[in-house]
């Protein structure tokens, strides 16, 4: 009897791990992706000698990527490897408040306490906190989907609706990190977790205090090849499995019969048509409906809801080493607020963006020449709506040069040898996310968690949907999870 075939769209991380599983499963899967590689937004630039992470630099939960070799059999260390950070980050303040924020819960709340207004036992109040959050949501909001009743019959589903209250969902991230901290630049420094899925701490709820739960209980981790080293591995692991992956081949539409109501067929890739049982698509949801399902009547509400923030990033080769950075750093805004009335009202960027400089070369020496370093430099700025880009960079980077040789007492911008530049406008081109945006629809509203678009349709049998950008979210381990979903409850 012949093998039940699959076909996914894209081959972003979720679409690789769907991809994985289904084979597992016992399905003939093949992968089309429009791009000449894998990865999506988990991507990797190289000039000059110089070696970048082009989209995700920061690696939690990696028992999600685990799970998906030893579903197959294997061990995941002959594929794959990471280290544990010993320090989450570093954060610069105007004021000359610098903070080393170490993996040890106990010494990350010894410096806060030693150097500003907070004590120990706030910091350790809020992050249990945030464990709270996460044992109440993460088997019913992050683990199963939303849109079917049988997720509301698990036992552990009814525990978590009578304990509700606790994941506090009505008032914003920012009011609730203000009640838990005496120092304005600890609220600040915990805000900064809204940016993680691409939010506003102003408006969205304080749910998202479950985010820091992630790095300071399960840890923060870098793969010893850098985040591409993701991709490859997976894509390993895929290829053993007789997974047949496509580059270069941008499905044009999926196709369904109608007989007696509608179910997927397969897809079209240059006016070829590939059969298929089941159909996932990686492709941002709003592109899915756009442009490759003709005839099904689109989501309108979901799909015209704010979209998440999007970035601009600065690939900088630099000429130099700077012993003051760390692998991940944070150079905050003077006025937190009005840099995200700037994104989010005025849809532009403020004059004094927060920066976030990440440089692999800290730990994996190949990513920079000797004595260089590799610095991907980015700030949070709005979707694209049709602003003039080229002049926000413009302004942005000098803002940026400014800002960091000021707090650094070193002028950076000399040190730059080479630059590529990321904006909405070309991850839109390149990722196939609408408006440029990170994550999708943006977690501005306590029922955002509700409002993300199912992992399955309701409306065409067979036909799956995973990525950041439908249920449970943005970034690697909810993108991860968007598969695992699929595969619990896949049926054909």
């Amino acid at each position: 009897m012949p093998k039940p075939k699959a076909i996914i769209i894209g081959a972003g991380i979720a679409g690789i791990a769907c991809a994985i599983r289904l084979a597992v499963k016992g399905y003939d899967v093949d992968v089309f992706e429009a791009n000449s590689k894998p990865g999506g937004k988990l991507g990797e630039i190289k000039m000059n000698g110089f070696r970048f992470d082009a989209g995700p630099s920061l690696f939690t939960m990696p028992q999600y990527v685990d799970e998906l070799f030893k579903l197959a059999g294997k061990n995941p260390e002959d594929y794959f490897g990471y280290l544990k950070l010993k320090e989450i980050c570093r954060y610069f303040y105007e004021d000359g408040l610098r903070l080393n924020a170490s993996a040890d819960l106990d010494e990350f709340a010894k410096e806060i306490e030693e150097k500003t207004n907070t004590t120990a036992t706030e910091v350790q109040r809020y992050l249990k906190k945030s464990e709270t959050i996460y044992e109440v949501t993460h088997r019913v909001f992050l683990e199963r989907s939303l849109h079917k009743i049988k997720s509301y019959l698990h036992w552990d589903t009814l525990k978590s609706i009578f304990r509700f209250g606790q994941i506090d969902a009505f008032r914003t991230q920012a009011k609730a990190n203000q009640s838990f901290f005496k120092d304005e630049r600890i609220t600040q420094l915990f805000n900064r977790y809204a940016t993680y899925n691409g939010s506003d701490p102003y408006q969205a709820p304080a749910t998202l205090n479950v985010i820091p739960h992630f790095e300071y209980h399960f840890g923060a981790f870098l793969p010893k090849e850098g985040m591409y080293g993701i991709v490859r591995a997976l894509i390993k692991l895929a290829e053993e499995l007789g997974i047949r992956l496509h580059y270069n081949q941008k499905v044009e539409e999926i196709i369904y019969s109608n007989n007696p109501k509608p179910e997927v067929k397969g897809v079209k890739v240059n006016d070829k048509t590939y059969k298929a049982d089941a159909v996932i698509s990686n492709l941002d949801i709003w592109f899915t409906y756009k442009n490759l399902l003709k005839g099904i009547a689109e989501p309108k509400k979901l799909l015209n809801q704010e979209r998440s923030s999007s970035a601009l990033i600065f690939y900088w080769g630099m000429d130099g080493s700077y012993s003051d950075l760390g692998l991940h750093n944070i150079f905050f805004t003077e006025d937190y607020q009005k840099e995200f009335n700037a994104i989010w009202k005025d849809k532009t960027i403020s004059n004094d963006p927060t920066v976030y400089i990440n440089i692999s070369s800290k730990h994996i020496r190949g990513d920079a020449p000797i004595d260089n370093e590799n610095w991907f430099v980015m700030i949070n700025v709005p979707a694209n709506n049709g602003q003039n880009w080229d002049q926000l960079i413009k302004v942005a980077k000098a803002n940026i040069i400014k800002k960091v040789s000021r707090i650094l007492n070193r002028n950076i911008e000399k040190d730059i040898i080479c630059e590529q530049i990321l904006d909405p406008r070309s991850i839109e081109s390149k990722t196939g996310s609408y408006q440029g945006s990170l994550y999708g629809n943006s977690s501005n509203n306590q029922f955002s968690a509700f409002l993300r678009h199912s992992n399955f349709s309701s409306k065409v049998k067979n036909l799956y949907f995973c990525g950041g950008s439908v249920h449970p979210g943005g970034g690697i381990p909810l993108a991860l999870l968007s598969a695992k979903i699929i595969d619990d409850g896949f049926r054909v």
